[in-house]
């Protein structure tokens, strides 16, 4: 039982989180203007971003 779980935190920790992007006042896939908090202007922004970076590791 204890085998898919560590299988899946290792697995986690070797993608970069989106919440380990610092915001930056736009969004992290479009570049659309947003607050000094956001790190993407909406959920299909935040979607896009995560199936990106799942193909692209």
């Amino acid at each position: 039982m204890a085998e898919p779980m560590a299988a899946a935190a290792a697995a986690a920790q070797a993608r970069p989180t989106r919440l380990s992007l610092p915001p930056k006042g736009s969004c992290w896939y479009c570049e659309k203007p947003v607050d000094s908090v956001r790190r993407f202007c909406g959920k299909t922004c935040t979607d896009s971003f995560d199936e990106e970076a799942e193909y692209t590791r």
